[in-house]
């Protein structure tokens, strides 16, 4: 699509913009990119690439600004990531929670972006399950996973249920689903309920349902740390509307649950470039993310975001480094 002279003069605008933060001009162009090119011929290829949509000219200025195209251009394509010692301090195995929550800090301390970090998916495989009568139709179940996590949740019933009646379910429930997915389960008990008694199937399906919900509920948490650190980005404190969508980014979690839900399906670094799809739907916004995995197997995701003018090949970095110690000081082997 470009000749080598366009992609080279592209470069040095895209690394001109991140390091300066001010719209580069034919002039400078000329001057860093080392061509000897007269401001004519640069103009032309600065049109050129302004109708490809690879970069803008702001109304107050005659230089250019990359766009969200032109950075993807730029990171798929031109990104060279020169390998820098980055001080990154160990992990130290924890308790998870405090272990992620460290995770987040790291990020945001070598980034001076966003941390972000994904909890680990917890297993929907229960090991145990109780049913305790609250009242008349009111039953409290109770699941235990592998790990030891419990989750609680009450179903109201049609069928008042009797203290056998409950022992009998759990007993069975025990006897020939422990280890299996709930999704497994509710898929075998739709299969057997012809025969179980009508009454104890419904309240095992019940039972899977809530345990189902409950078991979602746990996995939807994303730690994030240093917020504040957008203040200090010129690109948000000039303009209060882009530092206020950034921050209803943070404070609805939906969103930000399904950009990790994407990232963690890819293997390695991947970078989400604001406006180029629904995924990131700031135009201001760049994430760069990971997959992480605890004793091999890939449990969650973390990543910096920042500012669409941000140094990429640093943030690379950054977010595989910090990817590697958390699943270190996860894993238990």
């Amino acid at each position: 699509m470009l000749d080598d002279r366009a992609k080279l003069l592209l470069k040095t605008l895209v690394e001109r913009y991140i390091a300066e933060g001010a719209p580069v001009g034919s002039r400078t162009l000329s001057r860093a990119s080392g061509l000897e090119l007269s401001p004519a011929t640069i103009r032309n290829v600065m049109s050129d690439l302004e109708e490809l949509g690879l970069i803008a000219s702001p109304h107050t200025s005659a230089g250019r600004v990359p766009t969200a195209r032109g950075y993807r251009l730029f990171v798929d394509t031109m990104l060279t990531v020169q390998r820098e010692r980055i001080a990154a301090p160990s992990l130290a195995p924890d308790q998870p929670q405090k272990v992620i929550s460290n995770a987040a800090n790291l990020l945001s301390s070598l980034s001076q972006f966003v941390g972000v970090v994904m909890a680990p998916r917890r297993s929907s495989v229960f090991r145990h399950i109780e049913f305790l009568r609250l009242s008349e139709r009111r039953i409290l179940v109770i699941l235990v996973s592998p790990e030891g996590d419990v989750q609680n949740r009450v179903i109201f019933t049609e069928t008042d249920y009797s203290a056998s009646q409950l022992t009998e379910a759990a007993n069975y429930l025990n006897a020939h689903y422990m280890g299996l997915t709930l999704e497994q389960v509710r898929e075998r008990l739709q299969a057997e309920v012809e025969t179980l008694r009508g009454e104890i199937a419904a309240l095992m399906q019940a039972a899977v349902r809530v345990g189902t919900e409950a078991m979602s509920e746990a996995q939807d948490e994303v730690v994030i740390a240093g917020e504040r650190n957008l203040l200090q980005v010129s690109d948000f404190s000039s303009d209060m509307s882009h530092l206020r969508r950034a921050f209803d980014l943070f404070e609805q979690k939906a969103q930000l649950m399904r950009l990790l839900d994407i990232a963690g399906q890819a293997e390695g670094v991947r970078i989400f470039i604001g406006g180029e799809s629904q995924v990131v739907p700031y135009e201001e916004l760049s994430v760069v993310s990971a997959p992480y995995e605890v004793d091999g197997h890939v449990v969650g995701t973390l990543g910096v975001i920042g500012p669409t003018r941000m140094p990429y090949d640093r943030m690379i970095q950054i977010v595989d480094i910090t990817s590697k110690l958390l699943g270190n000081a996860l894993s238990h082997k």
